[in-house]
């Protein structure tokens, strides 16, 4: 009893389990807004790799050619929303005029949203956030990271090794980098029988951008048993009565990505079927 009050306070369990239920509330809404944001996306790749890269670092620098060209591809890019290899994903697919998601976590340290997004998505679960990268990925390319770039691959591997998803190419960025732990697997998980050979070719490496577009490509063609992306055009510059350039120059914020390739703005356009649900993991 709260002497001052008059009110009896509750007990230790009661005071969790409504802290336990309003928790439940927000990982929900969580859950919804990811769904809501992205079920009209188009196929996408998920970038992931460090935080820590700058611009001028040859895995920066490659992410961002790496997300250009698959943006000019057809393709639509996702990242954790962050600095590093994050921002260059984002970076090369505004670039390359696709979908720039970024799914931003909040952290204490190192994460901040980029510049680069023009779809963004901030969570505080790093499990609801992990929902949103397979669920709407048609292909993982794995830049050189930390443990959380690690989490990542090694989560989509068991989910492909289990068929609790459709299987989709995961490829590693940085021979060098990867050797040495691709290395390991071979030696030690496969010889002692923990997994079993054939499930190290569910991955694949190479030093190469344009090598990661041929991979990602042949896997939804062929793996995935569907068609080719078509190409995304790119705008010519023309001039109006005005004298103005009616090409090259970014529309404002307000316009949206929709907007930069010719199409209606993205809350009024209704994707094909295919679009949205042709080749996503099964859930």
């Amino acid at each position: 009893m709260n002497k001052r009050s008059g009110r009896r306070r509750g007990s230790l369990p009661e005071l969790r389990s409504a802290e336990d239920t309003w928790t439940v509330f927000k990982i929900m809404g969580e859950f919804v807004e990811g769904f809501e944001t992205l079920r009209k996306l188009g196929p996408a790749i998920s970038i992931f790799g460090s935080a820590r890269f700058s611009p001028g670092h040859e895995y920066y620098d490659a992410a961002v050619e790496t997300a250009r060209l698959l943006s000019e591809t057809g393709w639509n890019v996702i990242t954790g929303g962050g600095p590093g290899i994050m921002e260059a994903g984002n970076r090369g697919a505004r670039d390359g005029d696709g979908a720039s998601v970024g799914l931003n976590i909040e952290l204490p340290f190192e994460q901040k949203g980029n510049a680069y997004s023009n779809i963004q998505v901030d969570f505080d679960y790093f499990f609801a956030r992990k929902v949103m990268f397979v669920k709407y990925a048609h292909g993982y390319v794995i830049f050189p990271g930390g443990f959380g770039t690690l989490d990542e691959m090694f989560e989509a591997l068991t989910l492909i090794q289990t068929g609790k998803v459709d299987a989709f190419p995961v490829v590693l960025f940085g021979r060098s980098f990867w050797r040495g732990l691709l290395g390991w697997v071979k030696r030690v998980l496969v010889e002692e029988g923990t997994i079993s050979p054939g499930d190290v070719d569910l991955i694949q490496v190479t030093d190469d951008p344009e090598e990661v577009c041929d991979i990602l490509t042949r896997g939804r063609e062929g793996l995935l048993g569907i068609e080719p992306l078509p190409p995304r055009r790119r705008r010519r510059r023309t001039t109006g009565k005005s004298g103005e350039s009616s090409g090259g120059r970014r529309p404002s914020k307000g316009s949206g990505s929709s907007a930069r390739n010719g199409r209606a703005p993205r809350k009024r356009r209704r994707p094909d079927r295919a679009a949205r649900h042709g080749n996503r993991p099964r859930r």
